[in-house]
């Protein structure tokens, strides 16, 4: 668990939010299975907090600093955290908790396929958003 390890906040310094107006984007991977499950963005409070807590916090223009899981309770406990080789992206190896990270409540936020000239949606759901969020979100 990302938590239990050391990691000296200096290496905050390794990541290159500049690029990004404040922001590097952050994947979300499957520890095991190596499934994309999102992709945010992350700022130093995100990450900081990330870091502290060992569950994925994220950041949004319209949301601010979010814990991942909040409000469904599929948290993400993060396993394992890497840098890309330029510092402007960051991979997170997690224990995706209560088997959905889509909003929409589905196991991956990549559940469309291409398929011919339209998409189909292969993903699994896992929860009803309408029930956990409230109508009109």
């Amino acid at each position: 668990m990302l938590g239990s390890l050391e990691f000296p906040m200096e290496l905050l310094d390794s990541i290159d939010f500049a690029k990004g107006n404040g922001l590097v984007t952050a994947i979300a991977q499957d520890a095991s299975s190596g499934e994309i499950l999102m992709v945010a963005h992350m700022n130093p409070e995100s990450l900081r907090k990330t870091l502290e807590t060992g569950e994925a916090f994220y950041w949004s223009r319209n949301r601010g600093l979010w814990h991942k899981g909040e409000e469904s309770g599929n948290t993400q406990l993060v396993r394992e955290l890497r840098i890309d080789c330029d510092g402007d992206a960051v991979l997170l190896r997690v224990e995706q908790r209560g088997g959905a990270a889509c909003h929409t409540g589905k196991r991956s936020c990549f559940f469309r396929r291409r398929d011919g000239a339209g998409w189909t949606d292969d993903g699994t759901r896992i929860f009803d958003p309408e029930k956990v969020y409230g109508k009109g979100k």
